[in-house]
């Protein structure tokens, strides 16, 4: 879990968030036995109070550029203000299926 430790606390650090949930989701795809290379995140902050859901998304991938480049395939992002989160009931979306691929092929 070292990933998903730099993700939460580099997460925490920048955003100071009201609630914050980071979801290693690698087991629902085609990727060896504790992998940490898909990931959903969700932000609930103050900061983002009156910013655009793409000026969010870019906050987050320049928070987490390193683990972007170097660890993580894919990264869901939910960011949300606490209202807009308060409007959800607190859930956010649930990932959908993996629709295949695979990070073992070699083609």
């Amino acid at each position: 879990m070292i990933v998903q430790q730099k993700i939460e606390q580099k997460l925490n650090t920048t955003f100071s968030p009201i609630f914050l949930e980071v979801l290693n989701e690698s087991h629902m795809h085609n990727v060896p036995t504790g992998s940490e290379s898909h990931f959903k995140v969700t932000v609930v902050s103050a900061d983002f109070e009156g910013q655009r859901l793409i000026t969010r998304h870019r906050a987050v991938n320049q928070t987490l550029a390193d683990e972007l480049q170097n660890d993580i395939h894919a990264l869901a992002i939910h960011t949300y203000t606490e209202s807009e989160w308060n409007d959800l009931n607190g859930h956010s979306p649930a990932s959908p299926a993996c629709r295949g691929g695979s990070l073992l092929d070699t083609k």
